[in-house]
């Protein structure tokens, strides 16, 4: 099942011509990350082939009724409920949509709240990496601003880490916090 995912996210993905934001690198990098962090956490198979297929209802052309089809209801549900509703280019949506997406995964399934978690610290670790090479120009890269970037990560960190005595000091919520840390309180 996990080859037939990433078969299915890297010809989609590839479809769109999409890049990561501000670079040349092919976007299908971030969806395999993602499925490897899980992977390496032990997540189940479900979970690493959702996070292979996370973006795929927001950036291409796939739907939930042919992840369903190929994947299962349970692969579906997940990947539905990382996708964010209504998007638009325009801030004051950008705000909205962010703001709904920190509300959401406060009571999100361990499933939902695991795959985007992982993407999320892989998202983390792309700006980290990008903001020792290039500074606060990394932020021009983005809708909203640092400031704005600080707030929603920090946002996802009280959303998703609210109860980090249940998980390991190793566990991908923990690394999620430290790197959000590390990015946002000492690139003042």
């Amino acid at each position: 099942m996990l080859n037939k995912a990433i078969q299915e996210a890297a010809v989609a993905h590839d479809q769109e011509a999409q890049k990561r934001k501000g670079t040349d690198i092919p976007y299908i990098t971030h969806p395999f990350m993602v499925a490897m962090i899980l992977s390496e956490a032990g997540y189940t198979e479900d979970e690493v082939v959702a996070g292979v297929l996370h973006d795929t209802l927001e950036d291409t052309r796939l739907t939930a009724d042919y992840i369903e089809n190929l994947f299962g209801k349970h692969v579906r549900e997940i990947v539905v409920g990382c996708t964010e509703p209504n998007r638009s280019p325009s801030k004051d949506n950008w705000e909205e949509r962010k703001q709904h997406t920190i509300d959401y995964l406060k009571t999100a399934t361990s499933e939902i709240r695991a795959v985007s978690c992982a993407d999320k610290l892989h998202n983390v670790r792309c700006m980290t990496t990008d903001y020792e090479e290039i500074g606060e120009h990394l932020w021009n890269r983005f809708n909203a601003g640092k400031d704005e970037q600080g707030w929603y990560y920090k946002g996802l960190v009280s959303s998703l880490c609210d109860q980090l005595e249940q998980h390991p000091d190793n566990s991908i919520f923990h690394q999620f916090k430290m790197a959000v840390s590390q990015l946002f309180d000492s690139s003042n």
